[in-house]
């Protein structure tokens, strides 16, 4: 079974780690697409790719840059009331992953039954997975037992400390 991905495209250009070099909004908007379907982000073929824009778009150029997107302006209204009109009429909300990190729109996938998707996780999957890695050596050094001759040495030494 296929997902689809619903990306709100102006919170993914403004997060501190995509670092586009482009400064005009329609150069980010053309990277960030490039940047997606070169890495992949959003896996298989099959998944389905929206991407919401705010405002209007300058050029159709953007939707010849990956054919298999879906590139939305949002017009007159808010890109986060696009993405909720498009999450509200999806038929299978449980197969929907939507990447942003506006808190109004993360409780809205939620409530919905779809998925969440922090900017931060979509950008640089394989951070997040160090950082998996990295919590879990930390949970099994605290959870790691001392042996008796260490715990005999710590009491000797708190003796000493405290027992003056």
């Amino acid at each position: 079974m296929s997902l689809q991905y619903i990306l709100d495209g102006n919170n993914i250009i403004n997060h501190p780690s995509f670092s586009s070099c482009n400064r005009k909004i329609q150069d980010s908007r053309i990277s960030l697409l490039e940047y997606i379907a070169i890495k992949k982000l959003c896996g298989s073929l099959r998944n389905k790719i929206i991407v919401v824009f705010d405002g209007y778009p300058y050029s159709e150029n953007l939707r010849q840059i990956n054919p298999g997107m879906n590139i939305i302006f949002s017009k007159d209204v808010s890109a986060d009331e696009k993405i909720k009109n498009i999450l509200e009429k999806s038929p299978n909300s449980k197969n929907t992953v939507v990447v942003s990190d506006d808190k109004e729109i993360i409780f809205f996938v939620k409530s919905f039954g779809a998925i969440p998707l922090p900017v931060e996780e979509f950008i640089n999957p394989g951070i997040t997975q160090r950082a998996k890695k990295l919590q879990k050596i930390e949970e099994e050094f605290i959870k790691a037992e001392l042996t008796h001759t260490q715990m005999e040495k710590i009491n000797q030494e708190l003796k000493k400390l405290w027992l003056k």
